[in-house]
């Protein structure tokens, strides 16, 4: 049993380190492109910067929850670790969407295309 949730535990360190990598990786690359752009006077560098850096941030975010309920679940599933997860999901959630709102403009549950499309009136 000991090997096992040392296994989970690998599982759960790899996960966020993952995010973690995925996060800096991410800024570094975007920062660079956007010098580059930048120094070009590209006319839409600050908004690509934007939505990969809150891409990336939302990818990272995935990879952190997905550790939390692997460690909690997998490892320790008392009801106070279950309702510090809850805690924890409720935030990393929030932020999740608060990037969608920064980057697309809309709430997540709203789809692109129903915000685009027109209002048809019904005839008889």
């Amino acid at each position: 049993m000991e090997i096992y949730r040392k296994w989970i535990e690998f599982i759960a360190l790899g996960m966020e380190a993952l995010a973690v990598a995925v996060i800096v990786i991410a800024f570094l690359s975007a920062s660079v492109s956007f010098l580059v752009h930048f120094g070009q006077r590209a006319a839409n560098a600050y908004e690509s910067y934007k939505v990969f850096l809150g891409r990336s941030l939302l990818l990272g975010l995935e990879f952190l929850v997905a550790a939390d309920v692997i460690r909690t679940v997998a490892l320790e599933p008392t009801i106070q670790n279950i309702v510090i997860l809850g805690v924890l999901v409720f935030i990393r959630t929030f932020l999740s969407w608060s990037l969608v709102v920064e980057i697309e403009g809309r709430w997540p549950w709203r789809s692109a295309e129903g915000e685009k499309s027109v209002k048809r009136e019904v005839t008889p």
